[in-house]
């Protein structure tokens, strides 16, 4: 097993117009065409050391993402929201059975797709708790993988899913990641995604500048939020 690894993820795949449902500001920015996903897929070929995710529970997971997956024998771990279930433009309860029947893995990406940072107590119950709940009523087994909406976090969010029970947590900090981190960074695929991009990326390629700023920004946001 690798020490280190490189996930990748994935937020909506094809034309951000014909989305079902309102998009939040920028969301169109973390779309990718069927071509720039299949690029990435076919790169992550062979590799124990890359890892793919899903975000948000978007139709395009099992209408283009799934099938392309299993063509080139590929896992994914997909993370939707427990609120939005059967939702215009998201996975119904019959396509998260069939993501799991396929094979993939299912985690929480909290209820409603809020900022965790700037929740009630009544709400992070909701998003850190319940929603686990509801997919695992789903999944037949406990969810303690979630992937935090729009890589939000402080040290209250931090607490408040170790206090929730989870054994895996996924930010968008970019950059490799170590196999054995509780938290652990992501790199987002979006529309400007090009072959260069991908090469770099899974070979962990980043200049000194860039890794100083994602280490910096890493313990900046898991500081803040201290009393």
């Amino acid at each position: 097993m690798p020490t280190s690894v490189v996930n990748i993820n994935v937020h909506g795949i094809g034309s951000a117009a014909a989305c079902p449902r309102p998009l939040d500001p920028g969301e169109e920015h973390i779309w990718v065409s069927v071509e720039q996903f299949e690029q990435v897929l076919d790169a992550a070929m062979g590799r124990d050391d890359v890892r793919i995710t899903f975000d948000d529970g978007n139709t395009s997971d099992v209408e283009i993402g799934l099938p392309r997956l299993l063509e080139r024998g590929l896992k994914a771990h997909f993370f939707i929201l427990a609120g939005e279930l059967g939702a215009p433009g998201r996975l119904d309860r019959d396509d998260v059975r069939e993501l799991l029947g396929a094979g993939m893995a299912v985690g929480s990406h909290g209820w409603a797709h809020r900022d965790w940072r700037r929740l009630t107590d009544a709400e992070a119950e909701q998003e850190m708790v319940d929603a686990p709940r509801v997919i695992g009523a789903l999944t037949g087994e406990p969810v303690t993988t979630v992937a935090i909406p729009f890589g939000s976090y402080d040290r209250i969010v931090l607490n408040r899913l170790r206090k929730a029970g989870m054994r895996l947590v996924y930010s968008s900090d970019g950059g490799q990641a170590h196999t054995g981190q509780w938290l652990q960074a992501r790199n987002s695929v979006n529309k400007d995604t090009d072959a260069e991009w991908i090469r770099n990326t899974l070979a962990g390629r980043a200049t000194p500048a860039v890794q100083a700023r994602r280490m910096v920004a890493r313990r900046v946001k898991k500081l803040r939020g201290a009393p």
